[in-house]
């Protein structure tokens, strides 16, 4: 008996055996390529990736990342479409099936150019730096948006030309709608041309520590809506560009020296001299200091205060750098504690001299005889 006949007494009266066995030659075929893409993803993509990193750029590897999972599902489309010459219900050249097909490689073309044009990949990083930097970080990711809305711009249009859909007949319904789109797009479009605004003029960059009315901290993205800033305290806030484009932004990483400013009190035993002497060598301290920037020190008798003689001390340091510079103001209080021990001459604190007249002291003694 052969094996057709030992199958065929088993099976139902009326089943088609030609149609089972090619339902399973396709599933067959579609499992066999599942199983090539699993065996490609460990093994050989695996290799492909290593021999990329010998490369002197990390161009090649990139690419290799960006399309590993749509190259994954290729395998899987190609399976499908060989399976079809098997499968009894769809035709291998149906019109409609291959359209489906050419979509599907359009949608994973697109996958993987998507993935490459992430910020997170470095091509944009890389291309910066073969020119120069002559494009600023906060670019590089708006650039990234930018080309990944206009990937799938072009990636839906294909698709729906595929499909014989009238693209420009959408385009021109959204024409007729812009209006209505405009009024209630309002906000987006606000934020969309505050974002312009802070590209173009660059007030701040990726990583620099800024401070507006609404938040201060470092800056860590900016996309088409908003900018997202790290907050001191770790907090994520999101501020949106037209919010943060009419706001004034200081912008404290961009600072060439860093102020100290405050009044040293002395109290009013201090003698002429004494202060003399003491404002003298607080300046030369300061002028002879390499942490102090040259230009501007200032240090002189500024008024007279309640309980204090105050001295106006008026500089800066070389360094932004927050720890270095609350270094340096350790280091320059130190040195003007020391000169005060030497010139025996005490900082003031908040105090009152009470007089009490003649008069006043005998009515006290009066009083003090009842008891």
């Amino acid at each position: 008996m052969s094996l057709n006949m030992f199958v065929m007494a088993f099976l139902p009266v009326g089943i088609d055996y030609d149609m089972l066995k090619n339902v399973g030659i396709s599933i067959g075929i579609l499992v066999l390529f599942i199983l090539f893409r699993n065996l490609f993803t460990k093994y050989v993509f695996q290799l492909i990736l290593k021999l990329s990193r010998k490369t002197p750029t990390d161009f090649f590897t990139q690419i290799c990342l960006s399309f590993e999972r749509p190259l994954g599902w290729g395998f899987i489309i190609l399976g499908l479409y060989l399976a079809m010459d098997y499968f009894p219900f769809i035709e291998q050249h149906n019109a409609l099936f291959l359209k489906f097909l050419r979509s599907m490689v359009i949608v994973l073309i697109t996958w993987g150019l998507f993935n490459l044009s992430s910020p997170t990949t470095g091509i944009l990083v890389s291309v910066n730096q073969k020119m120069n930097n002559k494009i600023d970080l906060i670019l590089l990711p708006f650039i990234s948006r930018t080309v990944r809305v206009i990937l799938i711009a072009i990636s839906i249009s294909i698709i729906g030309q595929e499909f014989d859909y009238d693209v420009n007949g959408l385009v021109a319904g959204l024409g007729l709608g812009g209006l209505a789109f405009a009024l209630a797009a309002k906000e987006a479009v606000g934020n969309l041309i505050g974002g312009i605004v802070i590209v173009t003029e660059k007030p701040f960059s990726i990583g620099e520590w800024i401070l507006t009315p609404s938040v201060e901290g470092t800056v860590e993205d900016i996309n088409f809506r908003s900018t997202k800033i790290r907050t001191f305290s770790q907090a994520l806030v999101t501020v949106p560009n037209s919010t943060l484009a009419n706001e004034p932004i200081t912008n404290w990483s961009r600072m060439g020296k860093r102020r100290i400013n405050f009044h040293l009190g002395l109290n009013y035993q201090t003698s002429k001299e004494q202060i003399q002497r003491v404002v003298h060598r607080i300046e030369q301290m300061l002028r002879t200091h390499e942490e102090i920037h040259p230009d501007t020190i200032m240090v002189a008798f500024d008024h007279y205060n309640d309980s204090s003689l105050d001295i106006l001390l008026y500089f800066f340091t070389n360094t932004t750098v927050w720890a270095e510079h609350v270094k340096i103001k350790h280091e320059i209080n130190i040195e003007i504690m020391g000169i005060l021990e030497e010139e025996g001459v005490e900082v003031a604190f908040p105090s009152r001299t009470i007089y009490v007249s003649p008069q006043s002291s005998e009515l006290f003694q009066t009083m003090g005889s009842f008891d």
